[in-house]
């Protein structure tokens, strides 16, 4: 329990839920609980089959329980809530829930095997007997049997729905297994609608309807529509109503400052989340995370990032060079395909992208991506280093640290140390032989610095590379890549560079890339960087003494 002092005294404060996705369990035992009664008030009366995709650990779970408890009958349950105080009968019907996440699913048969015995389970509470060992079979018959046992229409809540495919897309013959078995159960939902008053799925991904929900061509996806954009999160308003004494104790302790300033910190952590464009909430795991231990971390990210996400991004590394502005069409977005995935719109499904605004050009409407915070940046590209140098956090925290220190005190010479470092402890079969690939590298170096970092800026002449932006300096830089073999002489090398050095430069100078900030104050840096293979890094800089202009190539 906490406690909160003030000039009336000690105050108790309510417990924060973290990890509770019990609604019951959060009222009665006086939680904090953020009311989203009225999202379930238009649930109830809007549609009777409905689709949610929300990255994990954002209140998805939380949200079925509400929506099952709200047909459970008990009104008081829900006095000082919205949907208390609405024309909601509060009617009880029988309640049917799947939480996919506790079904075991390592292969079809053990799927088929658990999803029988969790059914089987219930069929036993209830009192009834189904003898069909078919899952499919049992979830039809357990349906009917529920609907004339309780006279009236069952309520079914699917959490999770795409776990059993989600947890082998490093072993896509399992996966597709998996959706095989998964496409035939829920399949049967369509011709128990006479059955069904209400049916609920969540899940991460969004599988084309084809490909998992093909007979259930009834559902009603919610996921970007803007009166639902709200229903998971926390709201910046709801940040302060409900918990603002939180915010207020933990400006009384010595590490935190004032409580506006807590408070802007807290969401720049943690907010900037969008389904619509326009309504931003925050991670509610990871507000509750930072509450309960009064510390900021990257929380959400800990919890688990998923194995195949990082596969993708070691596959395609030039994918994440235009993360933030990335324009994106509602049907590129709307697609998960196990058999050609695509990492955009998986970044947006699981978090680590989201939608800074909607547009309409024309008839199709399309969506601008972007990062929405601090703490999926830093866990993103730190994941990015990571998975590329395969030694793992502690190298690539250390990595980026020992740049930041270069940079901080304009050792540049010190900087292309540590990025041979980086770039030799890549494996060799991991290099690619491109531009993008070193680019893409040295962008997630920086980007994790917390710099004001751009990739592929336009001007007036053309695209530059990336620009890096500092309180007092502007570094427009340029990469090229020169395609040589490992025993390549090394004066044939040092040739090499200073061909690349020289042309990476002159492109910079020709093409006017450093107008675009002459007005801007700040001191301009031009560098050219040229890449010859693993840990063959040189750079030459317009804008340093002559003597550190003209000693490049050093080796």
């Amino acid at each position: 329990m906490q406690y909160k002092y003030s000039e009336k005294g000690v105050i108790k404060m309510k417990k924060l839920p973290l990890g509770i996705q019990s609604f019951r369990k959060i009222i009665e035992g006086d939680y904090v609980y953020v009311d989203k009664t009225r999202y379930v008030y238009e649930l109830i009366n809007t549609a009777s089959y409905y689709f949610l995709s929300r990255p994990r650990r954002f209140g998805k779970s939380l949200l079925l329980d509400t929506v099952g408890e709200a047909f459970s009958g008990d009104k008081e349950l829900f006095k000082g809530l919205y949907l208390y105080d609405t024309d909601y009968s509060f009617t009880q019907h029988p309640v049917l829930r799947l939480d996919m996440s506790n079904i075991s699913n390592e292969t079809p048969d053990i799927l088929k095997n658990s999803l029988a015995n969790a059914l089987q389970k219930r069929v036993s509470d209830e009192g009834l007997s189904i003898t069909t060992e078919i899952p499919s079979d049992i979830f039809k018959n357990l349906i009917e049997a529920l609907h004339k046992k309780y006279q009236h229409r069952v309520v079914v809540l699917i959490d999770e729905y795409d776990k059993p495919i989600l947890d082998h897309l490093t072993n896509i013959e399992i996966a597709e297994a998996n959706r095989q078995v998964l496409r035939g159960f829920y399949g049967i939902l369509k011709s128990m609608d006479p059955h069904l008053r209400l049916t609920f799925i969540t899940g991460v991904s969004k599988f084309t309807k084809t490909s998992i929900f093909s007979e259930l061509n009834n559902l009603l996806d919610i996921t970007l529509t803007e009166e639902y954009a709200n229903i998971c999160g926390i709201a910046i308003e709801d940040l302060n109503r409900y918990f603002g004494e939180h915010i207020d104790y933990l400006t009384s302790l010595a590490r935190f400052k004032q409580y506006d300033d807590l408070h802007d910190k807290i969401l720049a952590w943690y907010d900037g989340y969008s389904w619509d464009g326009s309504t931003r909430v925050l991670n509610p795991f990871s507000l509750l995370s930072f509450l309960t231990q009064k510390r900021f971390a990257g929380f959400w990210y800990m919890s688990g990032t998923p194995a195949f996400l990082l596969k993708l991004l070691k596959n395609k590394p030039e994918s994440f060079l235009a993360l933030n502005n990335l324009e994106i069409s509602e049907r590129v977005l709307d697609i998960f395909d196990i058999n050609n995935m695509e990492i955009e719109p998986l970044l947006f499904q699981t978090g680590y992208l989201t939608v800074q605004e909607t547009r309409i050009p024309g008839d199709t409407e399309s969506y601008l991506l972007k990062i929405p915070n601090l703490e999926v940046r830093e866990a993103l590209y730190m994941n990015i280093i990571a998975v590329f140098t395969e030694k793992g956090e502690v190298f690539a925290e250390t990595t980026y640290r020992e740049v930041k220190k270069a940079l901080a005190n304009g050792d540049l010479q010190n900087m292309l140390t540590m990025l041979k470092s980086l770039f030799a402890a890549i494996p060799y079969q991991l290099h690619l032989d491109r531009e993008a690939y070193y680019h893409s590298i040295f962008f997630a170096v920086m980007s994790i610095l917390g710099f004001d970092m751009e990739a592929e800026v336009s001007t007036a002449k053309g695209r530059v590379d990336a620009v890096l932006e500092l309180e007092d300096k502007v570094y427009v830089m340029e990469f090229k890549y020169v395609d040589c073999q490992p025993d390549t002489p090394t004066e044939q090398k040092t040739k090499l560079f200073s061909k690349a050095l020289q042309e990476g430069m002159q492109q910079i100078k020709n093409r006017g890339y450093h107008e675009k900030y002459s007005g801007s104050g700040k001191k301009i840096y031009q560098v050219a960087f040229a890449f010859l293979g693993r840990s063959d890094i040189e750079m030459i800089v317009n804008g340093l003494p002559k003597a550190v202009e003209d000693g490049f190539p050093s080796s």
